[in-house]
């Protein structure tokens, strides 16, 4: 055997031409001290946040609130309960939402 160890990610790389990218003097950051007080998905949702990603769910949320506030007809209420219909599939639980009607929409708009 050649190496102490297996490195198939970093094989993986060398053959795809990308390990070379890596090396280069000045890439990457060193960790932080914090990394390894948190666990995988924390350290996710930090770097996440850090680079600007929202989550579908979030960008769907914004846009579901934009609706609610401006909506005017039963079409535009069609229209956000759809939205409200997906929203639920792909957001937490504890976070989904009721479909709203145009009788209460004063209430909704409290709620979006």
């Amino acid at each position: 055997m050649e190496r102490e160890y297996n490195d198939l990610i970093g094989d993986i790389m060398k053959q795809a031409g990308e390990k070379d990218n890596l090396q280069l003097k000045g890439m990457g950051k060193p960790l932080s001290k914090d990394y390894l007080q948190m666990d995988t998905f924390q350290h996710f949702q930090k770097i996440a946040k850090d680079a600007g990603y929202l989550p579908e769910w979030i960008k769907l949320q914004k846009e579901i609130s934009q609706l609610v506030h401006s909506c005017s007809s039963e079409k535009d209420v069609e229209v956000i309960n759809k939205r409200i219909k997906k929203y639920n599939k792909i957001c937490p639980h504890q976070l989904q939402k009721a479909p709203i009607s145009l009788e209460h929409l004063n209430k909704y708009k409290k709620v979006w």
